[in-house]
């Protein structure tokens, strides 16, 4: 995996940047053991002061109390949390967060929508909405389309989901739709968290329908490849687009619901093997950094060093497509936003499904370079536009849909079914006819707790959108 470098006191490390949300966590409970507070929110405010895209509306370090907590010191630097900056946030275990931004965490492998299932709205269950491959979860026989209604014998309801499903080890009861209510299928299954290091490609099918041929992709993590190889995911991509190119499909459909972002090179073979009429000139997207980086870039390499242009790509399909059809979640983010945004300007993208999440911003994952203390930082750097220069997702709204559509029937089909909901939508837009009302029967559609398909990993690190720029950039603080 790549490494990531730090933007420290002295020297600013700016080897990636990424495009990252995160559910807040308690950042309190290691206390003393990460390090001498005044010395922490020091090296917090360098850093801040240093790559930070809004540091000039942070306050000045004389009006700070330099004995606070560091979440609470870092806190109060931020710019504005609801119009400005929702994603930079401070961690207790940088390295721990290294590992989970590069895909490997401890985990049960399940993602889920939460939904109520009594007229009171008290008791939720949560409904699979995909089962990591060689996890823990899926090993025990878990998949997509499954529901649980309890674990460890309780039920589950808004106040206790998240403590009963953080555990180490639970036992889950799973439930069924009978008519118009959920209810036991008197099983339990027991699940103990594992590492996991899942490939970000969770399925990929031809549909032959009506004389057309559509590609289908369900794609959840924008990451190269592993340790041992490390561009193994961007090649199996590339092997599916020439199994694509070589069947010869006519229409793509893209399946990001669940692709919270990743790698930014990733991003760039992606986008590359679908733009259309792809030449070297064209643009996917631009960076905006804060005024002493953009300085500091264009003086090293010239003007269009902040210019990203799509790649060339053998197993490119964008001869083939004057379209693109994408289905989004309110998890379609960062990397995943940038793949819609950066296309726009060169072929009909139509989105399905929910707004996506609104994560326009990059940043960097930085630790101390003197290993001082566990503490790491999350800073946003600045923000991607396309190449006409829009980037007006960068809100709670995100990136509206073309057609809005409700993914909350349950259980949920398999991917690849041309009845599931948001993959049936898109070959209706295409005027191709799939319904089947037999599939239909046993379905139930429910209301959702919360926007958000949320998974078991012990924080949300949704969002990322990295960059290597394969060097250390030296620039003194202010």
């Amino acid at each position: 995996m790549k490494t990531f470098q730090k933007i420290g006191f002295k020297l600013a490390f700016l080897t990636l940047a990424c495009i990252a949300g995160c559910r807040e966590k308690d950042v309190n409970t290691l206390g003393d053991l990460l390090g001498d507070k005044n010395s922490v929110n020091e090296w917090v405010y360098a850093t801040m002061q240093d790559g930070y895209f809004w540091y000039k509306e942070m306050p000045a370090k004389s009006k700070l109390d330099a004995r606070a907590e560091p979440d609470a010191y870092f806190e109060n630097l931020v710019f504005n949390r609801k119009t400005h900056d929702r994603f930079s946030m401070i961690t207790p275990d940088f390295e721990a967060t290294q590992q989970q931004f590069n895909g490997v965490t401890k985990a049960f492998g399940i993602h889920y929508m939460l939904g109520f299932i009594d007229s009171g709205k008290s008791n939720i269950a949560a409904f699979l909405s995909h089962v990591s491959n060689g996890s823990p979860a899926q090993r025990a026989g878990l998949k997509r389309g499954d529901i649980i209604i309890k674990v460890n014998g309780t039920q589950l309801t808004d106040a206790n989901y998240a403590d009963l499903l953080g555990a180490e080890s639970i036992r889950v009861t799973m439930g069924k739709v009978n008519g118009e209510v959920i209810e036991s299928v008197g099983q339990e299954v027991t699940l103990t968290r594992g590492q996991i290091t899942e490939s970000p490609i969770a399925f990929s099918k031809i549909i032959t329908k009506q004389n057309r041929k559509i590609g289908y992709l369900v794609y959840n993590q924008f990451v190269p490849g592993t340790d041992a190889d490390k561009v193994k995911y961007d090649n199996e991509l590339r092997n599916i687009f020439a199994d694509f190119n070589k069947a010869g499909i006519q229409e793509l459909v893209l399946d990001l619901r669940l692709n919270g972002g990743g790698y930014l090179s990733s991003a760039v073979t992606l986008g590359s093997l679908i733009v259309s009429n792809y030449s070297a000139s064209k643009v996917f997207y631009k960076e905006q950094w804060n005024d002493k980086y953009i300085k500091y870039w264009q003086e090293k390499n010239g003007p269009d060093a902040l210019t990203y242009k799509f790649a060339k790509e053998p197993s490119n399909i964008g001869n083939r497509l004057n379209r693109i059809f994408v289905l989004t979640s309110n998890g379609t983010a960062s990397a995943s936003e940038l793949i819609i945004n950066g296309l726009k300007p060169h072929m009909s993208v139509i989105t399905i499904g929910d707004n996506t999440a609104g994560k326009n911003l990059f940043g960097s994952l930085i630790g101390d370079e003197k290993k001082r203390w566990k503490y790491g930082l999350y800073v946003m750097l600045g923000q991607t536009v396309n190449a006409n220069g829009d980037s007006d997702y960068g809100t709670v709204e995100g990136i509206k849909p073309t057609h809005a559509v409700d993914d909350s029937n349950v259980p949920f089909l398999p991917f690849g079914d041309e009845n599931e909901t948001l993959l049936h939508a898109a070959l209706t837009q295409m005027g191709i006819t799939t319904r089947n009302p037999a599939h239909m029967a046993g379905r139930l559609q429910v209301q959702r707790t919360v926007r958000q398909t949320l998974r078991d990993t012990p924080a949300a690190w949704n969002g990322l959108m990295v960059r290597d720029t394969g060097e250390a950039m030296p620039l003194p603080i202010d």
